[in-house]
């Protein structure tokens, strides 16, 4: 009685045999998900989502317990993946089908490990979703608003430090340069990447439930704002140094600029919440 469920799994192939299974008839789907991990920088942490993901389940094995009986609720969780599998694939939808994997791994899980280990272990399976790609439809509808915000922020700020700047659109119009707030400006490309790390962060720091929620929705306006801070840095540099600055050097380091000042305030957010959380004991 002292064997944990994954000890005593391992007398029994039939979750190891039901991945294997699952692998296989998601066999394309994966590669298509390889294939946009490596060809979109945006997307890369995604080879890195199941390999953390199995090393946090794999930190907790000890505190799994024994079942009486496998779960239905995993059975029907599975049903469902397969019907998504099946609706996804008939529509040629991506998504549905890539979101319809995790689904079923949570109902394989689900199954076998009982629904008090699966909710002790519930961010695990969570986190298997940071590997899927944003959605066409949310991405494309979301573009745009995002790229106005963005022009018209940076823009006040530009006219803030003295900066003669007016906003037509997503088009930062300078004295000697016009600054355009391309689509791939507009934040959205780097949001996954930090909700995925803020996830992470605010699982092995924060206590509670709350925080790590705060900090989780947090890292959309973090996204947002430093995302403005590229495009104002870039304006500035473009008016007092140089155009070409602007269009060479600036925009090579952006990308990682943006991401460095999100992180960074990602962490600072975070170290806050743990501030509160002492002061409140």
């Amino acid at each position: 009685m002292t064997d944990t469920v994954l000890k005593r799994a391992k007398n029994r192939y039939t979750p190891l045999w039901l991945f294997t299974l699952l692998v296989i008839v998601y066999m394309p789907v994966l590669i298509d998900l390889i294939k946009d991990w490596y060809a979109d920088p945006n997307y890369s942490h995604g080879f890195l989502i199941i390999p953390i993901s199995l090393f946090i389940f794999w930190l907790h094995k000890d505190e799994l317990i024994i079942i009486d009986r496998p779960s239905l609720w995993g059975a029907v969780t599975l049903g469902i993946g397969l019907i998504l599998l099946i609706l996804g694939s008939a529509a040629a939808e991506y998504f549905t089908v890539r979101f319809s994997l995790v689904i079923c791994i949570v109902g394989i899980s689900l199954y076998f490990l009982g629904w008090w280990n699966f909710k002790q272990n519930w961010f695990v399976f969570f986190f298997l979703l940071f590997m899927i790609p944003i959605p066409g439809i949310i991405y494309y509808s979301a573009t745009m608003p995002m790229q106005l915000f963005s022009s018209k922020a940076a823009s006040w700020l530009l006219q803030l430090v003295g900066v003669p700047a007016v906003c037509t659109g997503n088009i930062i119009v300078l004295p000697n340069y016009r600054l355009e707030v391309a689509e791939a400006c507009s934040g959205l490309r780097s949001l996954v990447t930090l909700m995925a790390l803020g996830a992470l962060y605010a699982r092995f720091t924060l206590p509670k439930v709350w925080r790590p929620i705060v900090l989780f929705v947090s890292t959309v306006p973090i996204a947002i704002c430093a995302n403005i801070f590229r495009i104002f840095i870039t304006g500035v540099g473009a008016f007092a140094i140089s155009p070409k600055l602007a269009e060479d050097f600036l925009h090579e380091i952006s990308g990682i600029m943006v991401f460095l000042v999100a992180l960074f305030l990602t962490i600072i957010v975070g170290k806050l919440l743990r501030w509160t959380a002492k002061s409140t004991l």
